[in-house]
């Protein structure tokens, strides 16, 4: 059975089995990420009653050989709940749970950023870092192709797709919709989609969410994300630079602002947390995608909105600078600041805990610094 024929399979007759009653019994998927840094995993298991919160759910293991995350000879893997969700698939009382992932001696696997994240996050608690990601993605069918898209050629030059309308115009809505509605059956803090500048690019919200949630929340949207997309036969790509040549990359801008900066007078606090990140460009760079700047190098142009991997740069209102101050923050004197360097595909955990860092621990340097707690 090819790719394509999976894909088709009857979800019509997959629903009659999903509608009958399942007793006193809940299936809880646990979620995590894996060794690639970028992929996530999930598996199954029976329980014997409603979990209440993230603390009723028992920890369980894996094989990680077959994950990236381990030999064959040592394969065990700890999955420790972190996050709770509905489930929007099988509904109610059925939860995703999202988990870390810990080695055979207990210590964080090497993928595992949320560790570090929240220990950074648990300095700055009286701070309230508030983020928002903007989450941008392009729809591929299992040929890898562009949803859409000419068999054998392109469709026409950017410009009528961005936020557009029609069939000629928007590629995969239902899909995006579908997401959109699963995210918040979830619970997931979505807050937007929107058609991208590239044909079968789009791009959906996450926040504001606080501190260590926001990681949470986003891994958890490109989870149901994926799994929806596995319904309508296509697939999420979150690759940076989908399509080479004059056309849009993918990225993960992030809104970042404390609670200084969101009071009377926080746009000074901004402007002295921008001072900051310009010292520290090329840290944040290999921070904000899994493969160290690799990937964003082909995005980071200078061209199609966005700014240069080589050189930093802040303005108001300018979606070719690394980092954007909005108009209306520019106006009222408060407010927030977007980033536009991170990479569609990168760990929000890192991306998250790299502003922290170098904004309210005013750390210096291309190297993170060590706090003992």
């Amino acid at each position: 059975m090819s790719l394509a024929e999976s894909s088709k399979l009857n979800k019509i007759v997959k629903q009659q089995y999903l509608d009958l009653p399942q007793g006193d019994k809940v299936q809880a998927t646990y979620v995590w990420i894996d060794g690639s840094g970028e992929g996530l995993r999930s598996k199954t298991r029976t329980l014997d009653s409603e979990l209440k919160s993230v603390q009723d759910v028992p920890e369980w293991n894996f094989d990680g050989s077959s994950t990236f995350q381990s030999e064959g000879s040592n394969s065990d893997m700890f999955l420790i709940p972190v996050a709770l969700f509905r489930d929007p698939f099988r509904k109610d009382p059925n939860k995703l749970v999202l988990c870390e992932v810990l080695k055979h001696n207990k210590q964080p696997a090497e993928t595992n950023l949320r560790d570090r994240c929240r220990r950074i996050m648990s300095l700055v608690e009286k701070e309230h870092p508030w983020f928002g990601m903007e989450q941008e993605y392009t729809l591929l069918g299992t040929n890898r192709h562009p949803f859409g898209w000419p068999r054998n050629g392109f469709p026409g030059p950017q410009g009528p797709y961005y936020c557009a309308m029609g069939a000629d115009k928007a590629y995969g809505r239902d899909a995006v919709e579908a997401h959109y509605r699963a995210c918040l059956y979830a619970g997931v803090n979505i807050c937007g989609t929107n058609a991208e500048v590239m044909p079968a690019q789009w791009e959906f919200q996450v926040g504001p969410c606080e501190g260590i949630t926001m990681g949470d929340h986003l891994w958890m949207a490109r989870y149901i994300l994926h799994q929806v997309c596995e319904d309508f036969g296509l697939i999420a790509s979150f690759d940076p630079k989908p399509i080479p040549g004059s056309w849009n990359g993918a990225g993960c801008h992030t809104n970042f602002s404390t609670q200084d900066m969101r009071q009377e007078g926080g746009l000074e606090v901004i402007e002295a947390a921008i001072e900051r990140l310009a010292k520290r460009h090329h840290y944040h760079i290999r921070a904000y995608d899994p493969k160290g700047g690799l990937d964003n190098v082909r995005r980071l142009t200078g061209q199609h909105e966005t700014s240069n991997i080589d050189e930093f740069s802040a303005s108001v209102a300018n979606r070719g600078c690394s980092i954007r101050i909005p108009r209306a923050v520019g106006d009222d004197k408060k407010g927030y600041f977007e980033d536009r360097r991170p990479s569609a595909n990168c760990d929000p955990y890192i991306v998250t805990e790299a502003l922290v860092r170098t904004c309210l621990l005013k750390e210096e340097g291309d190297e993170p610094a060590h706090y003992t707690q």
